[in-house]
């Protein structure tokens, strides 16, 4: 009885550090794609979109607050990836203008994608990888 409960505790033990670990490992993924991305938003994004995400009316779209950013996720990916040619509504609002391509890697659209999903107040979607935006095709 005592093995056996010895068993189950250690067994405890193990799975629940694990969990605890790739929690952690997530959290400096994360932080880390965060900060590469916020990288990218400064650099290539910020003279449209602005430093506080609110774009320019009827010009650049905002990317603060949007309801085309947290209801379009795949949409928006292609959009970064590939560039945007397409009337889209924002907030009730029609933007026509087109967005070049950047010429980003996967890795960057990916990170530049969860800086803008968890900034200026948004919380959308989860954690976008690598993996997930090499899925995305024109």
């Amino acid at each position: 009885m005592i093995k056996s409960l010895l068993k189950i505790t250690c067994l405890a033990f193990v799975v629940f550090s694990c969990k605890t670990e790739t929690k952690e490992v997530a959290q400096v993924d994360f932080k880390s794609s965060y900060n590469s991305g916020k990288q990218v938003y400064q650099d290539l994004c910020i003279n449209c979109h602005l430093d506080n995400g609110k774009g320019v009316l009827k010009a650049f779209p905002p990317l603060a607050d949007s309801d085309y950013l947290e209801n379009n996720q795949i949409e928006s990916i292609k959009g970064i990836k590939y560039g945007m040619h397409k009337e889209i509504t924002v907030n009730g609002i029609v933007y026509k203008g087109n967005m070049a391509k950047q010429g980003l890697t996967d890795k960057e659209v990916a990170d530049v994608m969860n800086y803008i999903n968890n900034s200026w107040g948004n919380d959308y979607g989860t954690f976008i990888t690598v993996e997930e935006v090499s899925k995305v095709q024109p």
